[in-house]
């Protein structure tokens, strides 16, 4: 293929020489979600910011569960953090943050925070690169889609798109990713439809004008060529560079933390009034086999520094919004690949393992705890894994909803199935009051079983409300077993018969869903 032919077919993914701050900025100029958020309210100006924490974070040790304190302190002695130095939340007590995350403890307390509790899908992927797939692409643990979450649905809103973008209005990009990787979450069904900000220099030479010299030959020739085609696609960069030239002052940002460089980042384009609407950062380290803690103090150690980093960025970003009026435009969210097993291993550390606690924050946020602490056994095994409560995918289809108005009946087009939607952001938000239902259920019993423990057989009882419910069984690992209902009820309560003889002995969970409400129910099946 010649040169030309090559940079032609590959121009609307090019590289181009620009850097903000030292970090790599990826422009999407469309993704099927980004589309979706752009379209779905003419007069919304909302953004989203995705914060991944790379390398699957232990979330046990994040939101500490003081309820079953014992059960967590006898299943992890050599890293549990001292109930003591647990950071606790205003008016909530069954459980606290790690003492590292002092931020998140504030932004909770002044009511911007939402932590969703057990947040994960039937049968995880233990892999880094499987399950990083399957949360950006909101594909099931069982197959493979080649489509991001939101892509699939800016494909069916902006036909025959990129042609003709930017335009007069639409002049921005749709999405921008700090970081080297093009995430899946914004592939489309024919083409990345993104342009990609990935050279040596950093942001201020891009909004100077300012590239790095080329070498008098041949190779510098090519480079220099490249970057011209590279240009010429970036339609893009204007518009970036005009929105931060508008900011020339921000607020404080913690020193030698690159989440607080890439958020200070969006917090100027954001400001800049570039329109934006969704972000994506990442912070890695989070694989954390061994020395998670400090022996002598396990509130101490490269788990702490990792949440401590996490924390004080975000709370760092929220504040230079607020002082650069914008912080009303934003809800961030993090999330991890995985969690790490309830029980931790010899070498101070945890394994990989299933769900874990997710944090929303923002000034249109419901304050609150989503969602009980997670079902501890009372003699945890190496193979244990929190039980989900929530679908990740639920997540999303709660922000699209509450945040970037996208109507009801195309969330399933979108997700490829109906999640339940959890009250994470006000109903001000899309010009809609929302009702705040207690999804907090520990005390009411929805689902429970008897004979529990029991040989072969148990009945299991549940109590609904209107709509679909759900009722799944997972085994201590994660593995979705089985799904003995899932229909449409009046309100009432039921019951049905579990078969377990072909199941070995041990712990499994049964999960209630009913629209926002849910319930894990651990079961022992003995001889």
């Amino acid at each position: 293929m010649k040169r030309r032919d090559f940079l032609k077919y590959t121009a609307p993914a090019a590289i181009l020489p620009t850097l903000i701050n030292g970090f790599s900025i990826k422009a999407f100029g469309s993704s099927p979600m980004l589309d979706a958020l752009s379209t779905a309210s003419a007069d919304n100006d909302h953004v989203l910011v995705m914060i991944q924490m790379t390398g699957g974070n232990d979330g046990l040790n994040m939101v500490i569960p003081l309820d079953v304190y014992g059960k967590y302190q006898a299943a992890r002695a050599n890293i549990a953090i001292q109930e003591g130095k647990v950071l606790r939340l205003d008016n909530y007590i069954k459980s606290g943050l790690h003492p590292a995350m002092t931020g998140i403890q504030k932004l909770y307390n002044d009511g911007k925070v939402s932590i969703v509790q057990s947040v994960g899908y039937p049968s995880p992927n233990f892999s880094h690169f499987r399950a990083t797939d399957i949360w950006l692409t909101g594909s099931n643990s069982n197959e493979v889609l080649t489509t991001g979450w939101a892509g699939r649905y800016l494909d069916t809103q902006y036909d025959g798109f990129p042609d003709g973008y930017p335009n007069a209005e639409n002049p921005d990009p749709l999405a921008v990713q700090i970081g080297s990787i093009v995430s899946p979450a914004f592939q489309g069904p024919n083409a990345s439809m993104g342009i990609a900000i990935t050279s040596a220099t950093d942001f201020y030479n891009l909004i100077d004008g300012v590239t790095d010299p080329v070498p008098n030959t041949k190779w510098g020739k090519e480079l220099e060529y490249i970057r011209l085609i590279a240009k010429q696609t970036n339609s893009y960069e204007q518009a970036i560079t005009a929105a931060a030239k508008k900011v020339t002052a921000q607020g404080a940002y913690p020193a030698n933390n690159s989440l607080a460089e890439q958020l200070k980042i969006v917090a100027r384009l954001v400001a800049g009034g570039l329109k934006t609407k969704l972000y994506m950062v990442s912070t890695g380290g989070f694989d954390t086999h061994a020395n998670q803690t400090e022996g002598g103090d396990t509130s101490k150690g490269g788990h702490a520094n990792l949440l401590g980093g996490v924390s004080d960025a975000i709370k760092a970003f929220m504040d230079d919004l607020k002082g650069l009026h914008a912080s009303r435009r934003v809800v961030g969210m993090t999330f991890s690949e995985f969690g790490r097993r309830i029980k931790s291993n010899y070498s101070m550390g945890t394994d990989h393992g299933a769900a874990a606690p997710i944090i929303i924050f923002g000034d249109y946020v419901n304050q609150g705890v989503l969602g009980n602490s997670p079902a501890l056994p009372d003699a945890s095994s190496v193979i244990d894994n929190i039980p989900m409560q929530y679908d990740f995918r639920s997540i999303y289809a709660s922000i699209l909803e509450q945040w970037f108005c996208v109507d009801q009946t195309v969330l399933k087009t979108i997700l490829r199935e109906d999640y339940q939607r959890l009250p994470l952001i006000s109903g001000v938000a899309c010009g809609t009051i929302t009702g705040l239902p207690d999804l907090n259920t520990d005390d009411k019993k929805l689902i429970t079983n008897s004979p529990n423990p029991f040989s072969n057989y148990t009945t299991i009882t549940y109590i609904t409300g209107s709509g679909n419910t759900l009722v799944q069984i997972f085994d201590t690992t994660g593995r979705l077993v089985s799904v003995p209902v899932n229909k449409v009820h009046t309100p009432g309560t039921y019951t049905f018969t579990f078969d377990a003889h072909s199941l070995p002995n041990g712990i499994y969970y049964a999960r209630f869903q009913n629209g926002p409400v849910q319930q894990v129910r651990p079961m022992l099946k003995v001889n």
